[in-house]
């Protein structure tokens, strides 16, 4: 009897020890993946998680659900489930547009495609990872730009609630979109590690970069100019005159404080810049500096019907804040609601508006402080 319960206590023993290392993950990092976003299961989650059954599971719905020309749509929750009915919405539409860069779209996906690759090894998620590069390479305009959508929606596909006309096909810089989009073609032509194991080839490298310096080109021909000197950009410019560009009825041609941030800190990155791309670094940094709002923060507060709301207040101590966006010839913060009417503050525009959007950001700090250390580098090279 002893010793049948030393071979019970050995089997419970090695189950155990068994059960626990071919388990799927469930440590603090990496349980409940389901309860995270997209964007940051495919780009946050431990290296080790990459090579899991979950991550298999994921990587499965992203071949199914990428567009025969290459990208993907945009706000999918692709690691989560997919019913046998969205499978086959996905499979009968793959032909159809929806592929787009907006909100992180098709890079995101590119990048989960990659890290899985890296530790399974199966050749399906290279095929679909090279053909996202060329959905990349195919979609960028002459000039060097990218739309937001690719192929860019008919007008009937982009009216929306506020009534406004189809702005896909403008050059976008919006929630950066052609930033990420040139970052990750960066990452791919200096073969960083992420996608050392796909070992794309050096004439796709070479396109990579060649796509990444004319988007380069793209920015310093966008830059705004003002009295001859180099300032900002406008959230989308038109894909052929270049010029500032509305979008949504409340997001008019504009300077942007915000999307122009991931504009100078790319151009920052690069080795060894030309004279026109220092040019356009100090011409951004100098109008962050003559640009700033202080002397307020933004408040939500709680109405007497139980409504939360969103208020500026005085505070001399409040941290710099920039407007999103500053009207073309007064170089001021405007607000809109969806009637496309330009206000002086966001009191003055509808709730809806004021408590949907960001109106302030304070981004452009990033910029400042990255900017002596730029100024330093650069000196150091001359």
């Amino acid at each position: 009897m002893k010793f049948f319960y030393l071979i019970l206590i050995s089997i419970c023993l090695s189950t155990t020890t068994n059960w626990s290392q071919n388990r799927p993950q469930n440590n603090n990092q990496s349980a409940n993946y389901l309860n995270r976003s997209w964007r940051y299961v495919a780009n946050n989650m431990p290296s080790e998680w990459y090579g899991s059954e979950e991550a298999k599971q994921v990587a499965e719905n992203i071949l199914i659900t990428q567009k025969n020309i290459g990208g993907w749509a945009k706000n999918k929750p692709y690691h989560h489930t997919l019913s046998a009915t969205e499978k086959e919405e996905y499979l009968n539409t793959k032909d159809k547009v929806g592929g787009t860069f907006d909100n992180g779209s098709t890079i995101t996906e590119l990048r989960f495609l990659a890290k899985v690759y890296t530790r399974l090894k199966d050749e399906r998620y290279k095929q679909a990872f090279i053909k996202g590069i060329h959905y990349i390479l195919i979609s960028q305009y002459s000039n060097g730009g990218w739309p937001q959508y690719y192929p860019t929606k008919e007008a009937e596909e982009e009216v929306r609630l506020d009534h406004t006309a189809p702005y896909s096909m403008h050059i976008t810089y919006n929630d950066n979109a052609m930033v990420n989009t040139m970052e990750f073609l960066k990452d791919i032509f200096l073969d960083e590690e992420d996608f050392t194991a796909l070992k794309i080839n050096h004439h796709l490298k070479q396109k990579a970069e060649t796509a990444f310096n004319k988007g380069v080109e793209c920015i310093l021909n966008t830059q705004i100019v003002v009295n001859n000197k180099p300032t900002v950009w406008c959230a989308q410019h038109h894909e052929t005159t270049l010029a500032p560009a509305n979008a949504r009825s409340y997001e008019l041609a504009s300077f942007s404080g915000s999307e122009s941030v991931g504009i100078v800190l790319l151009l920052m990155n690069i080795e060894h810049p030309s004279k026109k791309i220092i040019n356009a670094i100090e011409g951004a940094v100098n109008w962050f500096e003559t640009h700033k709002v202080e002397g307020i923060k933004i408040e939500r507060v709680t109405l007497s019907d139980g409504t939360r709301d969103r208020i500026v207040v005085e505070d001399k101590d409040a941290p710099t804040l920039w407007g999103r966006f500053y009207d073309l010839e007064t170089e001021k913060p405007y607000f809109a609601s969806r009637d496309g009417i330009k206000k002086n503050t966001i009191a003055e525009i509808s709730y809806e508006r004021r408590n949907g959007y960001s109106w302030y950001t304070s981004a452009p700090e990033n910029v400042l402080k990255a900017y002596p250390d730029w100024k330093k580098k650069l000196n150091t090279h001359k």
